[in-house]
Parts: C-alpha cells; structure tokens; sequence
C-alpha cells in the first residue's frame, strides 16, 4: 500500500534530503536504491539493526542533549508533503511553520483538545503530517499513544487499556471500526471523540459510531496543501433536537471554515462566480488564506496550475445549502454524467452502505452506449453476509432518483486503496472493458 521503490528513489531525491530514517520493513527498499540517492549522508535505522545503517536509539544516546536552536521565520518551510502520484510523479507540498501552527491553533480552537487527553495513532503520521496532530497533541499537553497499523482489535485493545479520548481515521477505517463483531469490539468505552477527514464519510458509517458506540464523530475537510483543514463541520444549537439519522447526515456534510484558516468558496468552473446556496448547484471548491500551500516544490508551473487569482483550486466538487455548510459531492474527476445529468458517486455511495450486508462501496461511471456514462458499484459485503445484484439495485432505487442507480454491481474481496486509505476509483475504471461487456 505504500510507496514503491521508485517512488522513495524519486521523492528521496527530488526533495534534496541527507539522512533517511526507516524501520525495519524498509530498509531492503532503501539499500536497493541506494545508488539513486547519492545526496543522502546518512541512514537511520528507527528499528532494527544492519551493516551501513545508524541505530536511533544508540545514536539519540551518545549525543548530548544542548543544542542551539536556529532563528526560524514564520515563512520558513516545515515540511515537503508528498501527494500520491497516480498518473504523474508525486508533487511535493511545501508547508511552512506559519501553515502548520495556524492549523494546530483552529484545531485546538474548534475541536478543544486539553490537558490529558490521550490520543491514539490510528492515522498515519505521514498522511498530511498526521493532519498536524503530532503537534496539535503535544501543544495541548496530551498523550500520544502510537500504533503501527489500525487493525480493529488492537484499536478497541488500547482503547480500553490507555484510556483514549481521542483518534483520527479516514472514513475506510472508521467502516472497519463501525463494522467490527462484538467479539473485537470488547467492552468498548463510551465518549472517545473521533476526527474524521480524506473523504466524505456516510452518514450511515456517523450514525452506527455514534448509536452504537457512543462515540462522538467530526468531520473535517481539507488536503494536503490546506495544511490540511479548511472546514469544519460543527453542529448547531438548533441541530441537537433532530433524529439520529438527520444528525447524520448534517453531521456528513463538509462544514464551514475554521477562523484561522481562511476562506472557502464554491465556485462554477466556467464562469469562476460562486454557485447559490441552494444545495444542489455543483461547483468547484476554491481556497485562500493562511494555510494554503506554499507552492510545490521545485515545480513552478504545477504552481501556476493549481493556484490562480489568489485561489487555490482543490478539483473537489461541491454544493452549499442555504445555512451555509458546503458539502463535498465529488472529485471534479469523479462526478459521473449520465444521459446529461449529474450523479454524485458520494451521494450513491452512502446510500448503498446503509444496507445491511454492505460494508464498503465505491461508485465510477463506466462507459455506456445510450447514456455516454452510468454508475457501476463496487461492493465489499460484510463477513458471513450475501446480497444479490438486483436486491442492492432495487435498495438503491428506493432511495434514490432511479438515474442514480448503478447499471452494473460487481462484488469484490476489498478495494484498491491509497496508504492514506483513499479508495483508488482509477484502478476500478481500468476494470471497466471486462464489466461493460457482461
């Protein structure tokens, strides 16, 4: 799931870096590029032990703890961030420390970490800087519990036994969470707050966390070069008396902004004006303020692309309803237009995980010969589970605008995904000959 080794060789080397730190899963990869990265002085072997690597452990031992901290502008950059690179090669994100503790500042502001809490890593560290949680955490005086791999067991395991209040996870991991049998589950403590960002969870995934679990879930929006929140979505007075189910799906929503982060508009891609808050009209997300990116590195025309006017151009398709909350509908990529109409992939999928066999989906258009495109479902069944092609289509059409309703289901084992747990919707597409001709 993660970067091959052409990828570190690339981004190893593009980014200018001098030491490598790894654990022991990666070294092989690194010492068999080793003759690409000729910038690179030293190697750091985090865990593990071998010929050629320093250990961590005994090198952080034999230095003395003074140094000299160096004068540090605001401007200055932090981090390289590395996007996933699907049809090009990975573009490096430049985060500078005014980016990244602006963002820490709203995160504490708006999602009130304090003294205490305990936060467990069920989110990759590299994914966005863990979403600046690996200072966010420390600026609140909390407790960060680590874990190398979020597999449902161990998630609830330390749960109980560290006590944890608070976790990030991408929606796919919230899934296997909200869909893990009592037997993982244990005695599951009551309150833990979760964040939740890197794609529009459903809603039916919020209501299950929160009804079942009593855990309190939030959404956030932003991306990598947002550094990365730009939106929250936050419940208001008037939300507290609706059902569930309604809360839910509000709760699914993208939010508003921050107030340290900036300004978010949705935008129609023809004309550049902003869409009316009517809930339905689609736009393009566009962002300014201070945590939009610095600009890529060493890549001035990718630069130039992305931000224009001022604004930077997220490719996220999106509505705003008339209270103000955007709500991500789509990847401008993603959006699927069947027979002139638009069809929110999102929106499909959502619905088809509120079945009861269903624990994972993901929804392309594929090509078809009277509507140009139609939906094709990719459907991930719960364990012990079984649904038929046509039960799921007649589910979908009573909930749905019959266009909606995907052409084609295919069952599938598990989705291709990124190591940040992004569902790979391009890897589905390339499936599309052997789907359209059954």
């Amino acid at each position: 799931m993660f970067a091959r080794a052409d990828d570190f060789a690339y981004i190893i080397d593009h980014s200018g870096a001098t030491v490598v730190c790894a654990t022991e899963d990666y070294l092989d990869s690194v010492d068999g590029i080793r003759d690409r990265i000729g910038g690179v002085r030293h190697f750091v072997a985090l865990t593990g032990s071998r010929a050629g690597w320093l250990d961590y452990e005994a090198t952080l031992a034999a230095e003395s703890p003074d140094h000299t901290r160096p004068d540090i502008s605001e401007g200055d950059l932090l981090t390289i961030n590395y996007t996933s690179g699907t049809t090009a090669r990975p573009k490096g994100v430049m985060i500078t420390h005014r980016n990244a503790y602006l963002n820490t500042i709203g995160t504490l502001l708006h999602l009130r970490l304090g003294i205490g809490d305990r936060y467990l890593w069920t989110l990759p560290m590299f994914h966005a800087n863990g979403w600046t949680f690996v200072w966010t955490v420390t600026a609140a005086a909390g407790t960060h519990i680590c874990l190398p791999k979020p597999e449902p067991a161990d998630v609830f395991r330390l749960i109980r036994e560290e006590h944890v209040t608070w976790l990030c996870a991408a929606p796919t991991v919230l899934i296997g969470l909200a869909n893990a049998p009592a037997s993982v589950r244990g005695n599951v403590p009551r309150g833990v707050r979760v964040v939740t960002a890197g794609a529009p969870p459903a809603a039916a995934t919020i209501e299950r966390l929160e009804g079942e679990l009593g855990w309190e879930v939030t959404q956030v929006y932003g991306l990598t070069e947002t550094s990365p929140f730009i939106t929250v979505c936050d419940l208001l007075p008037e939300h507290a008396g609706l059902a569930a189910t309604e809360r839910a799906t509000i709760k699914a929503r993208t939010g508003v902004e921050l107030i340290t982060s900036g300004e978010l508009r949705v935008v129609d891609t023809e004309t550049g004006r902003e869409v009316p808050h009517d809930g339905s009209t689609i736009g393009e997300i566009v962002v300014r303020g201070n945590v939009v990116l610095k600009g890529y590195y060493r890549d001035p025309e990718a630069t130039a692309k992305a931000i224009r006017d001022g604004w930077f151009h997220t490719g996220d398709a999106a509505v705003v309803h008339p209270d103000g909350y955007a709500e991500i509908r789509d990847r401008l990529k993603d959006v699927i237009i069947s027979g002139g109409e638009n069809i929110s992939s999102i929106e499909v999928e959502g619905c088809l995980l509120r079945h009861p066999a269903v624990q994972e989906v993901a929804v392309v258009g594929l090509p078809h010969e009277r509507w140009g495109e139609a939906p094709c479902a990719f459907v991930v069944l719960k364990p012990g589970q079984t649904a038929t092609e046509e039960e799921l289509r007649e589910f979908a059409r009573s909930k749905l605008a019959h266009f909606k309703v995907p052409q084609w289901f295919t069952f599938v084992e598990e989705l291709p995904k990124t190591a940040t747990g992004k569902i790979q919707k391009f890897v589905l597409r390339g499936r599309a000959p052997a789907i359209v001709r059954q």
